[in-house]
């Protein structure tokens, strides 16, 4: 079996063995139309992106349990080019007792309950620079064949710096057994869902914890984070790995109403 590797942030970590020409962050693709994904989080350490986000309540950002590993950590809203402080943004410190990681997720590279939420202290202000993104209203599995956008800042050229702005992607959902043929333990066909770039479109570190976003009845709906894929990013052979928030939607739901796994008037169907 091909080995998969973690991508994690902007830094590529000493210990993982990443092979090939590592980009970061969205490669192919284009660059957004500043402000077009007002729901889009650039999660900061010390001045650097880490991680992406998404903001589904005016209180809460989404994001993958993985970018836990970041301390002290900063939640930027409504930026475009997050090297700059434009007027658009608003910036919240984040305490550790407002990170909410899910509490099966044990370890960085266990890859399973991969998912986070961020509790915003005070609530962000919605306006046309920052928005909430819609989440699918079932709990249940994503099919294959969706057409979904990818968005996320960092490098995307090997030996130069971070991008400033925020770039976006097409990708194409792929069937879950074909990604769990590939990547073994590490996918699963419950929790999660893939895409293969073939060489064009895709995340890449940096961009864990950014969102799947998926169209459905005319609006744009957060389907799952990006996680986990193969090294180098732009490989055809392995699959871009996104934890599904349709599954992890009682959870969700719990953290956000307090409310008990009984209480939640959820099915197990397709969620699209």
């Amino acid at each position: 079996m091909k080995r998969m590797y973690l991508l994690l942030s902007l830094l590529v970590l000493p210990h993982l063995p990443l092979s090939g020409g590592v980009q970061s962050g969205i490669f192919g693709g284009r660059e957004a139309k500043p402000h077009s994904r007002p729901y889009m989080a650039s999660l900061q350490t010390r001045g650097h992106h880490v991680c992406g986000g998404v903001l589904i309540r005016e209180d809460y950002v989404l994001t993958a349990a993985h970018c836990l590993q970041f301390q002290p950590l900063v939640v930027v809203l409504g930026g475009h080019d997050i090297t700059k402080k434009e007027a658009s943004q608003q910036r919240f410190q984040l305490k550790e007792t407002q990170f909410h990681a899910h509490p099966q997720f044990k370890h960085p590279t266990q890859f399973h309950f991969d998912i986070m939420l961020l509790k915003l202290k005070p609530k962000a202000k919605l306006d046309e620079y920052v928005e909430v993104l819609e989440m699918p209203q079932r709990f249940g599995k994503i099919p294959a064949r969706l057409q979904c956008e990818v968005a996320g800042w960092g490098r995307r050229v090997l030996g130069r710096g971070a991008e400033s702005v925020l770039y976006e992607a097409n990708v194409t959902l792929a069937n879950s057994k074909a990604c769990r043929k590939i990547a073994d333990n590490y996918f699963n066909v419950d929790q999660m869902a893939c895409s293969f770039s073939k060489g064009k479109d895709g995340f890449c570190q940096g961009d864990s914890g950014g969102p799947l976003v998926c169209r459905h009845n005319n609006k744009d709906i957060v389907y799952g984070v990006d996680v986990y894929t193969g090294s180098p990013c732009d490989t055809a052979d392995y699959p871009q790995v996104y934890t599904s928030v349709a599954h992890f939607l009682p959870w969700i739901t719990q953290e956000l109403h307090g409310k008990h796994y009984g209480n939640h008037n959820v099915t197990m169907e397709t969620v699209v």
